[in-house]
C-alpha cells in the first residue's frame, strides 16, 4: 500500500501547480484517505481560483424577456404565446460563470461532500459552494473531459486533472444509487499517475545536468521504409545524457509477474515492448557513439516475489526493476537517483 503522503508527492510532481506557495503547507498535513487528500487539494485550488476570478464565457440563452435583448425569435414568441404576457422570446449571449469548467468543479465538490472524507473538509467545500450558486451540475457519466486550454483558462488545468481523478478513480456508485468512496485509485488511474510522476521527477530534478526527460516516439528502422499498420513506438520516459540513452517503461500492475506452470516470469508483452524500443533506438543511432539501455520499472506490490534483474540482450542492457513506494519519500528519491546514476553515470542531485 502506498502511503497517502507519497501520493501527495507523486501528485506534486505530476502537477507542477502543487509546488506553488499556496499548496506547500499541505505536505505537513495528515489525511485519513486519498479522498481527503484530493478534497484538500481541490479546496485549496478552488479558493485560489476564486481569488483570481472564476472563468466566464459567452453562453447562448433563449428565453422570454420583457425588454429587447439580442435576436428576437418571432416564431417561438407566437408558438409559446409569450406576446400575450408582453414578452418576446429572445436569443442573446450571456457572459456567465456557468461554464463547463465550473460545472465540473461544482459536481465534483458535491460528490466529495457525500463521500468518506474529513468533516472539516466537508465544511470547507460547502463554504466554497456558495460561490458556485447559479452554476449547473453534471451527470458524472457524461462529462466531457476533452478540454481545450488557453491563456484564459490555463489555471484550471490542475483542477480539472484532480476532478478527473476524483470522479474516475475515487468514487463509485452503489446499487441503491448512493456514492461511496473507494479505498484507492484503480489500476488504470494509478498507472497514469505513476508514469507521469517518474517522467516529471526526472524532468525537474535533472534539468541542470543536461539530462532530457521526455516521452518521445522512436521511428521504426525499416529496410524498405514500408510502415503501413505498424504501431507507434511511444515511450513513457526517455533519459539521455551525452552518448547514453535510457528508455524506461513504467508499469503499475496489481501483479507484476505472470505464472506459467508454477514458474513466475515477467510479463512477456512488456519485455518484448522494451526490447523493441531499445533495438530500434540502437539502429537509429548507428554510426554515432552511443549506449542504449532499457528498463521495465514496476511499482512494488504486496507480492512475495518482485523482479530486480539486469540482462544483456543482443549487446544492450535490459533491466527489470521494482520501485518501492511504501517507504518515506526520500527512499523513493534515492531509488530514482540510483537508476540515473547506474545507467547514465550521473551523480544524484539530492
Amino acid at each position: 500500500m502506498i502511503p497517502v503522503h507519497n501520493i501527495y508527492y507523486m501528485l506534486s510532481y505530476a502537477f507542477k501547480a502543487l509546488n506553488s506557495q499556496g499548496f506547500r503547507q499541505m505536505a505537513t498535513e495528515r489525511f485519513q484517505n486519498l479522498g481527503d487528500l484530493c478534497a484538500a487539494i481541490l479546496c485549496k485550488g478552488v479558493s485560489l481560483q476564486i481569488k483570481q476570478g472564476l472563468a466566464r464565457a459567452y453562453i447562448v440563452r433563449t428565453e422570454p424577456l420583457s425588454a429587447l435583448r439580442g435576436r428576437i425569435d418571432i416564431q417561438d414568441s407566437i408558438k409559446t404565446q409569450s406576446l400575450l404576457r408582453q414578452r418576446l422570446v429572445s436569443t442573446y449571449d450571456d457572459f456567465s460563470i456557468n461554464t463547463p469548467l465550473n460545472q465540473i468543479i461544482k459536481t465534483t465538490m458535491i460528490l466529495l461532500i457525500n463521500g468518506d472524507i474529513d468533516r472539516e473538509r466537508k465544511k470547507e467545500l460547502r463554504k466554497l459552494l456558495v460561490y458556485f450558486a447559479g452554476i449547473d451540475t453534471l451527470d458524472i457519466h457524461n462529462i466531457n473531459w476533452h478540454i481545450h486550454y488557453n491563456r484564459q483558462n490555463e489555471t484550471y488545468r490542475m483542477l480539472m486533472s484532480v476532478c478527473y481523478l476524483i470522479v474516475k478513480g475515487l468514487l463509485q456508485t452503489q446499487e441503491d444509487g448512493s456514492t461511496k468512496m473507494m479505498d484507492f485509485f484503480d489500476e488504470q488511474r494509478m498507472c497514469r499517475l505513476y508514469e507521469k510522476f517518474i517522467l516529471e521527477y526526472y524532468r525537474k530534478e535533472y534539468r541542470n545536468l543536461g539530462v532530457v526527460a521526455n516521452a518521445s516516439q522512436i521511428p521504426w528502422q525499416l529496410d524498405d521504409g514500408f510502415d503501413e499498420m505498424l504501431p507507434v513506438l511511444q515511450t513513457d520516459i526517455m533519459l539521455t545524457y551525452r552518448d547514453k540513452v535510457l528508455i524506461i517503461d513504467a508499469k503499475y500492475y496489481a501483479q507484476t509477474t505472470q505464472r506459467h506452470f508454477d514458474v513466475r516470469t515477467v510479463h512477456s508483452a512488456n519485455l518484448n515492448q522494451i526490447f523493441t524500443y531499445v533495438k530500434n533506438k540502437e539502429a537509429e543511432l548507428i554510426g554515432r557513439q552511443h549506449e542504449v539501455s532499457g528498463m521495465l520499472l514496476y511499482a512494488k506490490t504486496d507480492e512475495d516475489i518482485y523482479p530486480n534483474h539486469e540482462y544483456r540482450m543482443s549487446g544492450n542492457r535490459i533491466a527489470i526493476n521494482t520501485l518501492d513506494l511504501s517507504g518515506n519519500f526520500e527512499t523513493i528519491r534515492q531509488q530514482l537517483d540510483e537508476i540515473a546514476d547506474r545507467f547514465l553515470n550521473l551523480k544524484s542531485m539530492s
